[in-house]
């Protein structure tokens, strides 16, 4: 026999015959053991997310492609989402999918290219937090100038709670702080926050203002402020909100969410409450601004009362009486003089008038030798045919009256 011939090669020996079954299975050994594992990069497309939890979708660039699989308890785990068109670095085991005679690379991680899951996420969540109007300025709310009750939703043995509460007593003494412990990093730290933030929500006496945060740290540490659950129940929350997260270079969702944002826990104490030393030296001010306000007013009336006081009014009465009744006098004067002249007036005007009613009365005409006849009915006779013989006349003289008969 040949050294170099297949077994099957020789003329005494059958080939042998493998099924479809061992063919693929002995393709899917031969994989495994030559692969174990590899990286690849490319093109995410044909995405489906099935309601099982698999995540399904090709690989691909400009010249091959690759079916890929996430199993759904990688899937839980994605800290992004995916989409059609993004480059990826998967993390995988190649596979063999014996009913369609196909591989398919098995991934066990895989991330963004040119930028973090989590920065990913990140943004992903924002741009659909965003679009809901979470984040607009309208829905934000002024801290009260002198809150009396202050909620703080933070772990209790942390570096937070400590330069909080020192801040606060150092500025601001009246007011009553309350402590709602919760995780503030790790898994189930999102939803004790969120629980906090509705517990103190839900307190009878509601506080004035609630502060959720925690001291600093790396992204992932800080990564429970981006979650969903607690940005939700920060821009719920019924009390004005500070979100204090890390230091101030660091930015969380939950700083968008809420009222007001502070750069530390301590600025958040800081933006609670008043400065005492602030608040005396503004009622110093408003003191001095009100004594000086009352001394120029009272300057002011005291000055116009010394005025009214040389008034001659107040200094000589009684010759303001004398004023008043000279003035008295001198209008009565005036008024008799005008009384006097307007009786004056009318006698000259009624002189005029007898003596126009004298010069037309008829007794005038009968001085100069006229008289003047009536007959029996009293009419003037002016023509001898108004009477007749036998009536009786009556003749007017200036001195008397004469009756007589017509004789003819």
């Amino acid at each position: 026999m040949d050294a170099g011939a297949e077994p099957w090669e020789e003329s005494s020996q059958q080939p042998p015959v493998l099924s479809v079954s061992q063919l693929t299975a002995l393709i899917q050994g031969t994989l495994e053991m030559a692969i174990p594992a590899v990286w690849v990069s490319g093109e995410v497309s044909n995405l489906s997310q099935p309601r099982s939890g698999h995540i399904y979708l090709t690989l691909k660039d400009d010249e091959a492609q690759i079916r890929a699989v996430l199993w759904r308890n990688t899937a839980a785990k994605l800290p992004f989402q995916l989409e059609d068109g993004q480059e990826v670095l998967c993390h995988g085991q190649l596979d063999v999918y014996p009913p369609r005679g196909s591989y398919q690379l098995v991934i066990r991680e895989i991330e963004p290219r040119g930028v973090g899951a989590l920065q990913l996420k990140l943004r992903q969540l924002q741009q659909k937090l965003m679009a809901e109007g979470l984040f607009e300025t309208e829905r934000k709310r002024a801290i009260p100038r002198f809150p009396k009750r202050i909620a703080f939703v933070t772990s209790p043995t942390g570096a937070a709670v400590r330069d909080f509460l020192e801040v606060m007593g150092r500025r601001w003494k009246n007011v009553e702080v309350l402590i709602i412990p919760a995780r503030v990093q790790g898994d189930g730290a999102a939803e004790e926050i969120a629980a906090g933030i509705e517990q103190a929500n839900r307190l009878a006496a509601r506080p004035d203002v609630l502060v959720v945060g925690r001291g600093g740290g790396s992204m992932e540490d800080l990564w429970c402020f981006n979650e969903e659950v607690v940005v939700r129940a920060i821009a719920n929350s019924q009390i004005p909100t500070i979100s204090a997260v890390g230091h101030e270079i660091d930015v969380t969702l939950s700083d968008f969410a809420a009222d007001v944002r502070a750069l530390t826990p301590s600025e958040a104490a800081e933006l609670a409450v008043p400065s005492m030393i602030e608040i005396e030296e503004r009622l110093t001010g408003l003191q001095q601004r009100l004594s000086t306000g009352l001394r120029s007013t009272y300057d002011r009336a005291a000055a116009k009362v010394e005025l009214l006081a040389r008034n001659r009014a107040f200094t000589h009465p009684f010759e303001l009486i004398h004023d008043h009744q000279r003035t008295l006098d001198e209008l009565d004067a005036a008024a008799t003089r005008a009384m006097q002249r307007r009786l004056q007036s009318a006698h000259e005007m009624l002189a005029r008038r007898a003596a126009q009613l004298e010069a037309m009365s008829p007794l005038a005409v009968l001085s100069r030798g006229y008289s003047v006849t009536l007959n029996d009915q009293q009419e003037v006779v002016r023509a001898a045919d108004q009477v007749q013989p036998g009536d009786e006349i009556e003749t007017i003289l200036p001195d008397g009256r004469i009756k007589s008969r017509v004789i003819s």
